[in-house]
């Protein structure tokens, strides 16, 4: 069983947009690469394939990329 990282909420917010989290959690180095690596079909929210960088994430999403262990949104 993987591990999964925990990423919180600021106060406040209800969401979080797909690529603000791929950079938060380095998972891709600067957000002009999110898009690319959106492409390559290795995100998975929730076990289902994304490709849009917009996808608003709500608590207790949990977001895959291949190579990296899982992030929930909490």
């Amino acid at each position: 069983m993987s591990r999964v990282r925990t990423v919180a909420l600021r106060p406040g917010e209800e969401s979080i947009r797909l690529g603000q989290l791929l950079k938060l959690v380095d998972a891709v180095p600067t957000g002009a690469q999110v898009k690319d690596v959106l492409l390559t079909g290795t995100v998975r929210v929730n076990g289902e394939p994304e490709e849009r960088r917009g996808r608003q994430l709500r608590k207790g999403d949990v977001v895959s990329v291949a190579g990296m262990e899982d992030v929930r949104v909490s």
